[in-house]
C-alpha cells in the first residue's frame, strides 16, 4: 500500500504529545503507507515533515533523544530569550547540523502537504502548501508551533504567525476542502477530552492587546476545538473519517521534558498503529 488516493491525513498539533503522532507516523513510515494529501499544525507539522522526508526514527531522536538538552525546552530559555522552547535550536541546529533534515527528499516526495498558522492581525488560519514556489518549511513549522507567551510571533512574508492551532486545531474541514472527502486523523488527546475556557483572559488581553481579532480567537478555541471534536465524531460515524488517538490515559503534558515518559509515548502511538492496521487496512479499501 503506497498511498490511498484521494485520502488525506490529518495531524493535529499538542506540543510534546505529538511524541504519538511521531509513534504511529514511524509504523506507517515502515509499512510504507502514505497518503497523497497530508495537513498538520504545530507539532504535528513538525512530525509530517520527517514523515514525508523518508527518515525512518528521525522524529524519536529529535523529539525524546534531544529533549534533555536545556536547549531545547528550559526555563531559562524563556527567562533568556522569552521562549521556552529553543526554537533557533529545535528550528536551525537541530535540522541543519545535529540530526540532518533531507530536504531534498522532502522536496522531491509526491504528497502535498500543508501547514496551518495563525495570523495574529486577522486571527484567521494561513495555510502554506509545500507545492508554493516560497515554501520555507523550517520558518513555517517555527510558525506553526509557535505558542502564546512561550514563543515569539514569527514574521513571515507580510504576516505576523504564531501556532495554527489556535485558529484551526484540527483542519478536518480545510482537508475536506481541498478536496479530501475520506480522511485518517492522527489525535494527541483521549477520546473523552473536552477542552475548557481559558482561565487567564486578562493575561491574554494584555499580552496581545495590539492583535484583538487574535485575542477573540483564543478566547473561542475552546469552542472551535469541541466543535470539531463533535464534527469528527459524525464523520466517524458515517466512514468518512478514521481516527487514530491514545487509547491509554495521557500522562504527558504540552510542556514534557520526561525521555522516559516521552518515549513511552512514542510506542503507544506506534503500538496503537499497528493494533489499528487491519481495521484501517478495511476501512482505505472500502
Amino acid at each position: 500500500m503506497s498511498q490511498a488516493d484521494s485520502i488525506g491525513l490529518i495531524l493535529e498539533g499538542g506540543g510534546m504529545r505529538g511524541v504519538y503522532t511521531a509513534g504511529v507516523l514511524e509504523f506507517f513510515s515502515e509499512h510504507n503507507i502514505y497518503f497523497p494529501y497530508m495537513i498538520g499544525v504545530s507539532a504535528g507539522a513538525c512530525m509530517g515533515a520527517s514523515y514525508l522526508s523518508r527518515q525512518l526514527g528521525r522524529n524519536r531522536i529529535v523529539n525524546v533523544e534531544w529533549v534533555s538538552d536545556p536547549r531545547y525546552i528550559s526555563w531559562n530559555n524563556l527567562w533568556k530569550k522569552g521562549q521556552l522552547f529553543g526554537m533557533d535550536f529545535i528550528f536551525d541546529e537541530i535540522p541543519n547540523k545535529h540530526v540532518p533534515f533531507d530536504y531534498e527528499a522532502f522536496r522531491n516526495s509526491p504528497e502535498e502537504f500543508v501547514i496551518g498558522t495563525t495570523d495574529c492581525v486577522t486571527g484567521e488560519t494561513v495555510y502554506y502548501r509545500k507545492s508554493d514556489p516560497d515554501f520555507d518549511l523550517l520558518q513555517l513549522l517555527r510558525a506553526s508551533s509557535s505558542l502564546p507567551f512561550i514563543a515569539p510571533i514569527v514574521e513571515y512574508g507580510r504576516r505576523k504567525l504564531l501556532d495554527g492551532g489556535i485558529s484551526d486545531p484540527i483542519p478536518l474541514r480545510k482537508a475536506e476542502t481541498d478536496g479530501c472527502k475520506r480522511n485518517v486523523l492522527i489525535l494527541t488527546r483521549n477520546e473523552d477530552y473536552r477542552k475548557s475556557p481559558g482561565r487567564f483572559g486578562w493575561i491574554v488581553q494584555r499580552a496581545y492587546r495590539k492583535y484583538p481579532n487574535l485575542v477573540e480567537k483564543m478566547f473561542k478555541r475552546h469552542e472551535r476545538y469541541n466543535e470539531t471534536l463533535d464534527y469528527i465524531a459524525e464523520q466517524e460515524r458515517t466512514g468518512l473519517a478514521f481516527v487514530i488517538r491514545p487509547q491509554e490515559t495521557l500522562v504527558v503534558g504540552r510542556m514534557e521534558r520526561d525521555p522516559a515518559k516521552l518515549d513511552a509515548l512514542y510506542r503507544q502511538g506506534y503500538e496503537d498503529a499497528k493494533r489499528m492496521m487491519p481495521q484501517l487496512r478495511e476501512w482505505l479499501e472500502q
